[in-house]
C-alpha cells in the first residue's frame, strides 16, 4: 500500500491568477458600492432604522469596503510572498 503526497510549493497559485483575482474583487467592490449608494440615495427620506432599504444600502457601502480591502491584502501577501521567494531563488543558483 502507497500513499501520495503533494507539496504546497506545488499547488501555489501564479502570479496572473492572484491578479485576475484582486482585479475581480475590487470590479465586485466598486459593483457592491454603486448598489449601496443608489440603495441610500433612494431610501433617503425616511431616515431611521426602521427603513429596511436604508440598513441594506449601508451594508452594502460597509460591505464593498470590506471586499476591496479583502482584495488588497491577498495581493499585498501574494506580493510579498514572491518578493521573499526572489532573493532565494537566486542565491541557489
Amino acid at each position: 500500500m502507497t500513499t501520495k503526497t503533494a507539496t504546497i510549493s506545488q499547488t501555489q497559485p501564479s502570479k496572473s491568477d492572484v491578479k485576475r483575482l484582486v482585479n475581480a474583487m475590487t470590479v465586485i467592490a466598486w459593483v457592491i458600492l454603486a448598489i449601496g449608494v443608489l440603495l441610500s440615495l433612494i431610501n433617503l427620506s425616511h431616515f431611521s432604522d426602521q427603513n429596511v432599504g436604508l440598513m441594506v444600502g449601508i451594508g452594502f457601502l460597509i460591505g464593498s469596503v470590506h471586499i476591496y480591502v479583502i482584495g488588497t491584502a491577498i495581493g499585498l501577501v501574494h506580493a510579498r510572498r514572491n518578493q521573499e521567494q526572489l532573493p532565494n531563488d537566486h542565491s541557489e543558483h
